[in-house]
C-alpha cells in the first residue's frame, strides 16, 4: 500500500484550518496544523510534507518566511500561497521564493488541491479590459513600499511622506477590488 502524501497547513485562522484539515484528510491526506511560521519550522525538521498551504498574513512572522526554508527541507514540495490581502507585490515575491501558486481568499479544499496539481501556467487567463482603480492602485503601491521595506511600517510610511497611523489605517482594511 503506498504511503499517503502530507500536507501541511499553516494558518492562524482556527476555523479555517479546521475544516480545510478534515476537508484535505477526507481526499486521503496525511494532515498537520501549523498555526504559525514559527511553528511550521519547528514541524518541517521532522515530518516534511509533499504539500502546503500557507497564509501569507499571520501573527509572528510572514508566511513568505517559511517557503524557502521548505524548498531548502524538500525541494519538490508543491506550496500554494493564500491571503485575503492579495496584492502583486506578495505574489511575485511568493514565486521568486519558491511557491508553486498565489491565491486569495476565501478559497476551498478542491481550489487549493487544483492549483498545488496546475504545474503549467495559464496562457488563457482573463485579462482585464479595464485598468486599476486608483484605489486598488494606491494598495498595489503601498504594499510595494511595505516589501521594500521588509514589512517595516515606520520605514514605509517615511518612504511615502504619511503618517505611521495613517499607513496602519491602510493596512488594516482589506485590499480594495481591482
Amino acid at each position: 500500500m503506498a504511503e499517503q502524501q502530507k500536507f501541511l497547513i499553516i494558518d492562524d485562522d482556527a476555523t479555517f484550518t479546521r475544516v480545510l484539515a478534515r476537508a484535505i484528510t477526507k481526499r486521503n491526506f496525511n494532515v498537520k496544523v501549523a498555526r504559525s511560521a514559527e511553528e511550521a519550522l519547528e514541524v518541517i525538521k521532522n515530518w516534511l510534507p509533499d504539500f502546503v498551504s500557507l497564509d501569507l498574513k499571520m501573527e509572528g512572522a510572514s508566511g513568505l518566511t517559511v517557503i524557502q526554508p521548505l524548498k531548502l527541507a524538500h525541494p519538490m514540495v508543491r506550496i500554494v500561497v493564500l491571503t485575503g490581502y492579495a496584492s502583486i507585490t506578495t505574489a511575485v515575491e511568493a514565486i521568486k521564493l519558491g511557491a508553486t501558486q498565489y491565491l486569495p481568499k476565501p478559497v476551498n479544499a478542491d481550489e487549493i488541491l487544483h492549483a498545488l496539481e496546475q504545474s503549467d501556467a495559464d496562457e488563457e487567463v482573463d485579462i482585464s479590459n479595464q485598468p486599476m482603480s486608483v484605489n486598488r492602485l494606491e494598495w498595489e503601491h503601498i504594499q510595494k513600499v511595505l516589501s521594500e521595506n521588509n514589512g517595516n511600517v515606520s520605514a514605509t510610511a517615511r518612504a511615502l511622506d504619511m503618517h505611521r497611523r495613517t499607513l496602519q489605517r491602510k493596512l488594516a482594511k482589506h485590499p480594495v477590488r481591482q
